[in-house]
């Protein structure tokens, strides 16, 4: 295989794999905010409910989601490129927390979204990798 892909290590496999299972995860927490819009008969454009808190629940856990989800990406890619297995594995340790994440907010207790708090030192890895990939393609180390 000639190309750009060829310049790329081996295992970068997996950050590919992960970034696409992350989209996998993206789409089951939007199925789950049109199921509960059914079941509730939260309309759109509507984003939120005033009389059915679980909806809100519903939506905030893939709100929340989509609120980090670019960075994750941005972070998964870049330090993907130097760290590729380690990045992965941050990866998928990222993907899994949101998905507690988000079955702990599904509870109606939003105080059970902290389920998916162990997802932050995976976010804190891609990011410091990121850093320290930027700091070796400037060699300031």
């Amino acid at each position: 295989m000639s190309g750009v892909l060829s310049t790329l290590p081996k295992d970068y496999g997996y950050v590919i794999l992960v970034g696409s299972a992350s989209y996998v995860m993206v789409y089951y927490l939007a199925v789950n905010v049109s199921r509960a819009r059914r079941k509730y008969g939260v309309e759109y454009p509507a984003m939120y409910s005033d009389s059915h808190q679980l909806f809100n629940c519903v939506q905030r856990a893939h709100q929340n989601t989509l609120e980090s989800y670019p960075p994750f990406l941005f972070f998964l890619a870049m330090s993907g490129l130097r760290f590729p297995r380690a990045s992965a594995a941050c990866g998928a340790v990222w993907i899994l927390s949101r998905l507690s994440f988000a079955r702990g907010y599904y509870s109606g207790d939003p105080k059970k979204r902290l389920r998916g708090a162990y997802g932050y030192p995976a976010i804190l890895g891609l990011f410091g990798m990121t850093i320290f990939c930027a700091a070796r393609q400037l060699e300031w180390v």
